[in-house]
């Protein structure tokens, strides 16, 4: 939802209109994957990171406007919550040393914005979910500048018909929230990592349909969100977070099994159209800005339709694994975006779930029998929710193998096809034995930013904290790694001294 809007409200005509034209568009677009040649050169690694600005005790700090007004460039752009900003990592090949020099530019980068918050004090802070957050944030003037975001939380409030947005979230451990409220502000508490990757239309089903394949075992591997409002609950809490905060379903709708706007999926595809068709008859629009553009001219006269309607439209439908329609400098290209990472915990982590990500989706996308031929969609959603739900600590099924703990799937089975679908892409053997020795290690320690969190918060518990003074001095303990960006595996548990409690005075009469 970077797209900036005109308005938030709409008349009956408007509507009608934007619905007219995103039926044009949508012919258009079909057009176009049947005659147009779609830009594509050689694999390219694309990021976009959203982060989190807190204050020196760790709470939330409400000032990205004046954050971001420091910086000289667009790089750094606002986000739903006062407290957020992304970051835009340039496109590069998937090839050599870049994920090194990736790396060093993200490192280079957060210290550069590190250095930005600080007059303002604050610090920026790589994470899934702030794990300090609390509801009272979003009784205030929380949303961030721009239409965009005021209109996102109307519109999915008009589209739900409510009295508010519930939400209720259980972990494995019995721990609950559940609560209702007056805007999607939480949803600004969910900070993700997404990952592109540019593809032709014909490799377009086998790309998405591999990043669904393996949406469960990232999640897995890389839980970093085990915290909200005090409560722990799963070990990616941002998937159940964002899937509640952006649901305009009535309770009758959702018997009816109407879809969710954060969406998995329901069947392996065939085409991109099926995804795109999917989105224009199945959601109802949030937004309805008719552009002046002419789709069915533009076409005529040899040119590339911006499809305006279209990509508005899709860009409020939250696939985890999002197809991406775009007109770059009059050429058309199509992307993957693999929606399912936390932000976090380090550069180093961050750069080694994506070539997790980009060596498993090459190797399954170009290989031999797909998997997906071999393997139930139902058993992959069901992955998507258990890795979610458990982090390392989820048992996950793989066709050939059945149902196994993560850490032994990966390390035993898929870790050496990353490396093969890493070398088919050109890393250097060096380059993807480093980053994957760190999946490695996470199965070996049965370590990630999940379970990392609450260890460390287990420990201050233990010595007598409650539990927000053990958030509070978990999350400092999480910062100070963060910025040292060592790989969370080797991050040590504290050693806590127990919190004394002063003996109440006791006095004798005279």
């Amino acid at each position: 939802m970077g797209q900036e809007v005109r308005s938030t409200a709409f008349t009956r005509e408007e509507r009608q209109a934007y619905r007219a034209k995103m039926e044009q568009n949508l012919d258009v677009f079909e057009r176009m994957l049947e005659e147009s040649r779609f830009d594509f050169t050689r694999p390219q690694m694309g990021l976009e990171i959203e982060l989190n600005l807190v204050d020196a005790q760790g709470m939330p700090a409400l000032i990205n406007t004046a954050v971001l007004g420091d910086f000289g460039d667009d790089e750094f752009q606002s986000e739903v919550g006062q407290y957020n900003i992304e970051m835009n990592v340039p496109p590069r090949p998937m090839a050599g040393d870049q994920p090194r020099r990736l790396e060093r530019w993200l490192s280079g980068e957060l210290h550069r914005a590190a250095d930005v918050a600080r007059p303002h004090g604050a610090r920026v802070v790589a994470i899934g979910i702030v794990p300090t957050v609390q509801p009272d944030i979003f009784h205030g003037e929380w949303v961030s500048d721009g239409l965009r975001y005021a209109g996102l939380n109307q519109s999915i409030l008009h589209e739900r018909g409510e009295d508010g947005m519930e939400l209720d979230i259980e972990g494995p451990s019995g721990e609950r929230v559940a609560t209702v409220f007056d805007s999607i502000g939480p949803l600004s508490a969910c900070t993700s990592i997404q990952l592109h990757q540019q593809v032709t239309p014909q490799d377009f089903p086998a790309y998405w349909n591999a990043a669904s394949a393996i949406s469960g075992i990232q999640i897995a591997m890389a839980a970093n969100s085990p915290y909200l409002f005090g409560r722990q609950l799963w070990a990616e809490t941002r998937i159940p977070l964002f899937t509640q905060m952006t649901d305009t379903r009535s309770p009758q709708l959702k018997f009816q099994g109407v879809r969710p706007r954060a969406y998995f999926g329901r069947a392996w595809i065939t085409s991109i159209f099926d995804l795109i068709e999917e989105n224009v008859r199945c959601f109802p629009a949030l937004f309805h800005e008719v552009t002046d553009e002419d789709p069915v001219a533009v076409i005529r006269d040899g040119g590339v339709p911006e499809l305006g309607e279209l990509r508005l439209h899709n860009g409020t439908v939250w696939r985890w694994n999002r197809p991406i329609y775009e007109n770059a400098r009059g050429v058309p290209h199509l992307r993957v975006e693999n929606r399912v990472l936390p932000a976090g915990p380090t550069p180093v982590d961050m750069v080694a779930n994506a070539c997790l990500y980009y060596g498993l989706l090459e190797k399954l996308s170009s290989s031999g029998r797909p998997v997906w031929t071999k393997m139930p969609f139902e058993h992959a959603l069901r992955n998507f929710d258990d890795g979610a739900r458990r982090g390392i600590d989820a048992t996950l099924y793989w066709p050939g193998v059945g149902r196994l703990p993560a850490t032994e799937l990966v390390s035993e089975h898929l870790l050496s096809l990353a490396d093969e679908g890493l070398a088919g892409l050109g890393l250097r053997r060096e380059v993807r034995e480093a980053y994957l020795d760190i999946i490695a290690k996470r199965c070996e320690r049965r370590t990630n930013g999940a379970s990392w969190q609450v260890a460390a918060t287990e420990r201050f518990e233990a010595a007598g904290h409650d539990r927000a003074s053990a958030l509070q001095q978990m999350f400092g303990l999480y910062i100070e790694h963060m910025e040292d960006n060592v790989p969370v595996h080797d991050w040590p548990l504290p050693e806590v001294e127990p919190v004394t409690v002063p003996r109440p005075e006791v006095t004798t009469g005279a």
